[in-house]
């Protein structure tokens, strides 16, 4: 039994919590909760609440800790996770800066540790479709690549920290950075890339993106956005192989063919599970801790989710940012 301490009972560490209970050989045995809020829920969880990790890991067997903190906290609390010889599951982006990056991984390889980034969009069903499709050529090479993630300026943000560069890396570490890590997954490593950016003077920040990135005999460009509007969230993609275009528009997705009708992929989930916070249920992260907890299991590092590649996205993002 693989038993799992988490760090933040915010609202993905709620999320975590819930998915966790439908995953086989892992339990959730205590939580470092400082807030009141974050306590309370340990309550409601039935779980032991801690003031720190150090506390945590000293009464507790703890196999893995799973961090669910803020951007800014994130270094900090891996360092100390795995410190104290932990494996670690940590949100996305594991950091700001790829030299902390490589730093984080660094000491995980040193000290023999597990070390995952959740990249959650990987595991839609909708993805791995695409990813298959994409590997086997199915109706042959990729030429053309669009995705997309756009919403309204979050403002429900906790004492407004998205909105602090040297906290949360601004539009392209919250937002973009689910899209560049598929992208990557998908396509490698881009040759080049370019991008324009637009905002009010008074936001303080660039509010929307639009980037292109260059591969051999393919295309992909991104758009990005925290609009300064009630503009519902989106998120969807279209790529354009030789035989065929494969889109997704947020809740179908549709193969389009030279004379054959249309055909809509099946997106029923086999586990879906309700995420305690206002997010309609899913299976993105049941599929996406359990590929963990196996990989932990066995003893193995992701072959989804690689060092290289998160590096690779952070070095491209903090060029975007900057």
């Amino acid at each position: 039994m693989i038993k799992i301490g988490i760090v933040g009972l915010g609202g993905m560490g709620t999320v975590h919590y819930h998915n966790y209970q439908y995953i086989d050989n892992c339990k959730v045995a205590a939580a470092v909760c400082n807030s009141e809020n974050s306590k309370n829920k340990s309550k409601e969880f039935g779980i032991i609440p801690y003031e720190n990790i150090e506390s945590m890991v000293k009464n507790e067997n703890i196999d893995v800790i799973d961090i669910c903190l803020p951007t800014y906290l994130h270094k900090d609390y891996v360092m100390e996770a795995l410190n104290f010889h932990k494996h670690v599951i940590v949100e996305k982006p594991i950091a700001l800066h790829a030299k902390d990056a490589e730093e984080i991984f660094d000491l995980a390889e040193k000290n023999d540790l597990l070390l995952f980034v959740g990249q959650v969009v990987q595991f839609t069903k909708e993805s791995e479709i695409l990813k298959d499709i994409v590997k086997n050529q199915t109706y042959g090479k990729p030429l053309d690549g669009y995705f997309k993630r756009l919403s309204a300026s979050p403002k429900w943000t906790k004492e407004g920290w998205l909105f602090d560069k040297e906290k949360s890396g601004l539009l392209p570490f919250d937002l973009h950075v689910h899209d560049l890590d598929l992208i990557i997954s998908l396509f490698g490593i881009p040759k080049s890339f370019n991008y324009t950016s637009c905002g009010r003077d008074e936001a303080g920040y660039k509010e929307a993106y639009r980037i292109n990135y260059t591969f051999e005999n393919l295309n992909v460009s991104a758009e990005a956005a925290w609009y300064n509007a009630d503009y519902p969230f989106s998120a969807a993609w279209r790529v354009y192989f030789e035989r065929a275009v494969l889109e997704y528009d947020g809740k179908s997705l549709i193969l389009y063919q030279n004379e054959k009708e249309p055909f809509e992929f099946d997106l029923k989930e086999e586990v879906v599970v309700p995420t305690g916070i206002n997010l309609p249920p899913t299976g993105m992260f049941y599929n996406e801790l359990s590929h963990f907890i196996s990989c932990i299991e066995n003893g193995i590092s992701s072959d989804r989710v690689s060092r290289n590649q998160i590096i690779k996205g952070i070095e491209i993002m903090e060029q975007i940012v900057n």
